[in-house]
């Protein structure tokens, strides 16, 4: 008997590659469903897993971030499989005509969306990531090897057995979803290394844990970043539209990569600004670790250290800082960004603009919460991961992103003189 091992599931899932490329629209959208129907009917054997994981969690003391991450609940799984089928429902990206021309000489060229092939992602603690990235990668004629990490490894295991199940009643190869979690570490280099079975590779997770894949990986990488996210309020920001957006930027969901980490408030706004932002992320349980002047309108905020401008808290806290004008939170954003997402909360187009224009993050907003940086309110229906690189792709990775392209030339006979 052939001793189970990485690699072969690495060709395993190149073979299935190949007829999941060869699948139709309809019949990818098929599958999507089927997945989706099945990860509502098997629920409770999802949650059993999930339990195992958020108790191995709380002994092994996690922190409630990643528990935050880590969780399952009725609802979550009925929303994983509404993206699924949102998924299903999008255009499919196979076959689409990026340009094309006919040459003087007759020949008909055109540049035309294909598959990777086998895209593989490496993922922290994150139960949803196993599905999201699934459905996304077969929606675009992909197969797909997942490491989703040894926090969440029954769940993990749980949904790819659910997903492959389902893929196989709908007339789909299984092979089309792998996992190496099992293999541990091991599974990792080797996802990192399958160079010619793997075709592209995208990591999420921690700076850590995103550096490691980068630096290690032989598979070409789309990096995606870590969120030290800010708001600035400008001199003329609104109080309400101040508040609202600094307390939903934090508030709203402080476990993920698009919460706000610093807000940066211009100082002709700050005695208006800072005692009641201040407040209302304290009234929502929020630390603030604030500077000199922060701590002088404010009761209650710890001390900020040059260290805070550059955490990533996925907490309830949040640094806070004033800077004397627009230049300097441009510049404060320059220095310590990770290009995620940036939002300014201004009344004054001129600034909003400038905003826009000369802060380089993959999401610049202008008086909206940072939160909007998601693939699923992109319309996107899920998203592979938020990509903070410059090659390929920038911001919310959906279908488009998970084709590579290639010419198609049809001539009648044409030699090249």
């Amino acid at each position: 008997m052939t001793t189970d091992t990485p690699e072969i599931r690495f060709a395993r899932a190149k073979a299935a590659s190949h007829s999941v490329a060869r699948l139709t629209s309809a019949q990818k959208a098929d599958a999507l469903d089927a997945i989706a129907d099945a990860l509502v009917a098997n629920a409770p054997r999802i949650l059993e897993a999930n339990a195992e994981d958020l108790e191995r969690g709380r002994a092994d003391g996690i922190g409630d971030a990643l528990l935050d991450r880590l969780a399952l609940t009725d609802d979550r799984i009925a929303a994983l499989a509404q993206a699924t089928r949102d998924v299903g429902a999008l255009a499919d990206p196979v076959g689409q005509v990026v340009r094309g021309q006919r040459l003087p000489n007759g020949m008909l060229l055109e540049q035309v969306r294909v598959p990777f092939g086998v895209v593989g992602a490496i993922y922290e603690a994150r139960p949803n990531v196993t599905v999201d990235i699934a459905a996304l990668a077969l929606r675009s004629g992909n197969a797909v090897v997942l490491r989703g990490g040894s926090a969440a490894q029954s769940s993990n295991a749980a949904l790819v057995a659910i997903m492959c199940e389902a893929l196989g009643s709908a007339g789909v190869d299984r092979d089309a979803v792998q996992t190496v979690d099992d293999f541990g570490r091991d599974g990792a280099n080797a996802l990192m290394t399958a160079r010619g079975l793997v075709d592209v590779l995208v990591p999420r997770g921690s700076a850590g844990l995103i550096e490691t894949v980068v630096t290690t990986s032989t598979v070409p990488v789309i990096e995606t970043g870590a969120g030290n996210v800010h708001v600035v309020l400008d001199g003329s920001a609104p109080d309400e539209w101040a508040l609202d957006i600094t307390v939903n930027s934090k508030t709203h969901r402080p476990s993920v990569c698009n919460s706000a980490e610093t807000v940066l408030v211009v100082r002709s706004a700050a005695e208006r600004l800072v005692p009641a932002v201040v407040g209302a992320l304290q009234a929502a349980g929020v630390t603030v670790h604030g500077d000199e002047t922060v701590r002088g309108l404010a009761d209650d905020v710890v001390p900020a250290t040059d260290e805070d401008w550059e955490t990533e808290y996925l907490s309830l806290d949040i640094a806070m800082r004033v800077v004397d004008t627009l230049d300097d939170a441009i510049a404060h954003i320059g220095r310590y960004s990770t290009q995620h997402t940036e939002t300014i909360v201004t009344a004054d187009v001129v600034n909003a603009e400038r905003f826009l224009a000369e802060v380089d993050s993959a999401a610049v907003f202008v008086n909206a919460s940072t939160r909007f940086t998601d693939g699923g309110e992109f319309g996107f229906g899920a998203e592979v991961g938020i990509s903070t690189q410059k090659l390929h792709a920038r911001g919310p990775m959906g279908l488009p992103e998970l084709t590579s392209t290639k010419w198609l030339g049809r001539g009648s006979g044409q030699v090249r003189a």
